[in-house]
C-alpha cells in the first residue's frame, strides 16, 4: 500500500518528503476536500520532490471538487500535469449522474493523456455522497467501463472530522475496491482516517492510503509533521 500525504505548501511538502511518503499530494484545504492549489505551488513542490524525494517518489495534484464543468476540469487538469503532477485528482462533488461523470472525466483524461500518456487520472468519489447529493461510488463499474481513468478514490466531501468509515462500512469499501480492481484500476482510500483505523484499512486493502489530518496530529488545519508521516509509513509496512 502506497502512502499519499497532502501538503498545502512547500514547507509542509518538506515534512512529507522527510517522512518518506510515496506520493506528495498538493492540495489547498481552504478550497474544500480536493481543493486546488496554485500552479506555481505545484511547480515548486515538484522541483523539491525531484531534488530531495529520491527515486520513486511521485507528485499528485488535486484540481477541485467539481460540479458539471467538463471544460473547466480539463483545463485545470492540463495545467496540473504541465507543471509536474504525475496524478491529477478530480472530485465528482456535484456530479449526480453517470452520464455527467463520464463526460467530465473523458475531457480530463483526454487533456492529460494527450499531454503525456504516462500521467494518471484519479476519479474521486465521496463516502458521504448521500449528504452532499453526489454520485455514488458504486457507479464505478459503469464509469470505469466508459472512461480510461487510472485510479478510483473514496474521500469525504465535508471535512467535519467524520470519517469515510462512518459513512461506508468495511464490506462496502471492500466491494468498491474489488469492483475497481476488476476494471484494472488502482484504488485509494481517504477521508478523516486515524491511526486507530489502520486495521480496517489494511483489511479493505486499497492500493493507496491518502491522509492529511492523521499526520497533522488529528487537525487537518494544523501542519504536517514529518515524524507522524514516518510513523504511519512504518505501521503500513508492518
Amino acid at each position: 500500500m502506497k502512502l499519499l500525504v497532502s501538503p498545502r505548501d512547500v514547507e509542509e511538502a518538506k515534512a512529507v518528503i522527510r517522512g518518506r511518503a510515496d506520493i506528495v499530494d498538493v492540495k489547498n484545504p481552504k478550497e474544500g476536500s480536493l481543493g486546488a492549489n496554485f500552479p506555481w505551488v505545484i511547480k515548486a513542490i515538484k522541483e523539491l520532490v525531484t531534488r530531495e524525494g529520491g527515486n520513486g517518489m511521485e507528485l499528485s495534484a488535486a484540481i477541485g471538487d467539481f460540479d458539471f464543468k467538463p471544460g473547466t476540469a480539463s483545463l485545470a487538469a492540463l495545467a496540473a500535469v504541465s507543471v509536474g503532477a504525475d496524478y491529477v485528482k478530480v472530485g465528482l462533488f456535484k456530479i449526480t449522474t453517470s452520464e455527467q461523470a463520464i463526460e467530465l472525466l473523458a475531457g480530463v483524461v483526454r487533456a492529460v493523456k494527450e499531454y503525456d500518456p504516462t500521467k494518471k487520472v484519479v476519479a474521486a468519489f465521496y463516502s458521504d455522497y448521500k449528504r452532499i447529493n453526489s454520485i455514488s461510488p458504486f457507479a464505478i463499474t459503469e464509469i470505469g467501463n466508459a472512461v480510461n481513468i487510472d485510479v478510483s478514490m473514496v474521500d469525504t466531501g465535508i471535512k467535519d472530522c467524520r470519517s469515510t468509515l462512518e459513512f461506508l462500512g468495511e464490506d462496502e469499501l471492500r466491494t468498491f475496491v474489488a469492483e475497481s480492481k476488476a476494471l484494472g484500476l488502482d484504488t485509494a482510500l481517504a477521508g478523516a482516517l486515524t491511526f486507530d483505523d489502520l486495521p480496517a484499512i489494511k483489511a479493505i486493502n486499497p492500493d493507496i492510503l491518502g491522509v492529511r489530518g492523521m499526520v497533522c496530529g488529528g487537525d487537518r488545519n494544523s501542519s504536517v509533521r514529518a515524524e507522524l508521516v514516518s510513523k504511519l509509513r512504518r505501521l503500513i509496512a508492518e
